[in-house]
């Protein structure tokens, strides 16, 4: 079993609060719009990092981290990107790589808006983390966290941090 702590969005912002709830986590994933490079390498200092860049984001973090990561954790077939869209309305970018590639856990970030979705048609577990950073339309910045074992999600809780 392997315990994930989620987000996206921090867009440069560190809080010591990540460090709290992701102590227990096994690997720290982010969705894009890390915002820095050092913000990076604190979140590495953690725990592993497996991340995609963000549309915000420039360079080192473009050279650093793929704009799709594919990737099998625990036996579940997953996907992360920055831009992704929702279930039904999945972003014209992605929709093909998608499709092809059938994952049965697809995050993303960008909307800076939490929300974790069945697809029926995908057979698929969409997930935003929302926002933790303090740019943006968000008025609580939130993270996740969760457990992968055996081809499952479980255990996944929603994390609001202080509001922006």
């Amino acid at each position: 079993m392997k315990r994930i702590g989620l987000l996206s969005d921090t867009h440069g912002y560190w809080d010591d609060k990540y460090a709290e709830y992701f102590a227990s986590c096994d690997e720290i994933w982010h969705a894009g719009d890390i915002g820095s490079d050092e913000l990076a390498r604190r979140l590495e200092a953690l725990k592993p990092l497996r991340a995609v860049y963000g549309n915000m984001d420039g360079y080192p973090i473009r050279w650093q981290y793929p704009k799709t990561a594919h990737f099998t954790l625990e036996g579940l077939r997953v996907m992360l990107t920055h831009i992704g869209g929702y279930p039904g309305r999945y972003d014209p970018s992605i929709r093909a790589e998608l499709y092809e590639s059938r994952p049965q856990l697809f995050v993303c970030g960008h909307s800076h808006i939490l929300k974790v979705m069945y697809d029926k048609g995908l057979d698929c577990l969409h997930i935003n983390p929302g926002a933790a950073g303090k740019s943006g339309i968000h008025k609580v910045r939130t993270l996740l966290r969760f457990s992968l074992a055996e081809g499952k999600i479980s255990d996944l809780e929603v994390i609001e941090l202080n509001p922006r």
